[in-house]
């Protein structure tokens, strides 16, 4: 299969993601800007999964414009990374409708540890076997970003339950490290 037909399913499945959060929000009764605050837990969840999703597509930019080939192992875990992704519409309402109670954190942090490891073995499929892809293998080196973010969110997880904001704000500080995009990749040309 051509690269291009896959990333453009993905780019559609990210911005069908997108879409269903954003139509989450809800217009606040009233039209005094106090009106907003009963609504400020819905639009930090938003806020910080729309820019996860953001981080996403940016690096899966990236990592298809990279590769020479996409294979069916490719394809299988590509379509995995997705399906972790589509929950992220869920988890981000359950946490700002329920002004982020220890399960939502929870359940939210798995998401996005889930979606970080299918993201890694995306990864694998494309740069497993032979020479295919092995510049990107090369210019990932040893990843010491995707090394982190699994601990942190491990991290995140566990505190849910202790503090949710402590929680909440390692899952700010794997976006944060993230929202760079990822130069060793967008630096390989593209093949």
């Amino acid at each position: 299969m051509k690269k291009g037909r896959l990333e453009a399913f993905s780019d559609g499945v990210l911005a069908i993601i997108i879409t269903i959060m954003v139509l989450e929000l809800k217009v606040p009764h009233g039209d005094h800007l106090e009106d907003l605050l009963p609504l400020w837990p819905v639009l930090f969840s938003y806020i910080l999964s729309f820019i996860y999703v953001g981080i996403y597509w940016n690096n899966h930019h990236h990592l298809i414009h990279s590769i020479e080939e996409v294979d069916g192992r490719s394809m299988w875990a590509n379509l995995h990374l997705l399906f972790w992704l589509s929950l992220i519409p869920v988890t981000t309402a359950w946490m700002g409708e329920n002004h982020f109670g220890a399960w939502p954190v929870f359940m939210y942090g798995l998401v996005l540890l889930a979606s970080a490891v299918a993201y890694y073995l995306l990864v694998q499929a494309l740069t497993c076997g032979g020479q295919k892809n092995q510049h990107l293998r090369q210019a990932l080196g040893k990843d010491l970003k995707g090394k982190i973010s699994p601990v942190l969110y491990i991290t995140g997880m566990g505190l849910a339950f202790v503090n949710v904001w402590v929680a909440c704000a390692m899952y700010v500080i794997v976006a944060a490290i993230w929202v760079i995009p990822d130069t060793r990749i967008e630096k390989q040309p593209a093949h």
